[in-house]
């Protein structure tokens, strides 16, 4: 049962450290990853999307949109995101999949596709 609180285990007992979030940290602004998938699900291309902070050492994340569809049109995506979105809420990066890896409930898995990206970081953000 994931219960979003990060931490670890010694010997000592159990140290926890905080909750994770999805909130995305960019420049100092706290973007919703849901509010960049909703406008870019507007988009008739996209199945599926899963938007992602990754580590930025200048910007603190940089934001990543993995989108499922079959034919990846960036500009139009671009262009979606400018019309729905503030400047600071912007992906800087899109990347594409056939179909993105799911949970055991058929939901997009987050998890899996940061580790697409990141293979050799952890689940820790």
């Amino acid at each position: 049962l994931g219960t979003g609180d990060l931490g670890h285990r010694d010997a000592a007992g159990l140290h926890l450290r905080g909750r994770r979030s999805d909130v995305i940290k960019r420049f100092g602004f706290r973007i919703d990853p849901l509010e960049v998938e909703q406008a870019l699900l507007a988009h008739e291309s996209v199945g599926e999307v899963v938007v992602l902070g990754l580590p930025d050492a200048l910007a603190g994340a940089e934001i990543v949109a993995a989108v499922e569809s079959e034919s990846l049109d960036e500009a139009a995506l671009r262009a979606v995101c400018r019309a729905a979105l503030g400047p600071a809420k912007q992906p800087q990066r899109f990347v594409a999949f056939e179909r993105l890896p799911r949970t055991h409930s058929g939901k997009p898995d987050r998890a899996a596709v940061r580790h697409h990206l990141l293979p050799e970081t952890s689940d820790e953000r």
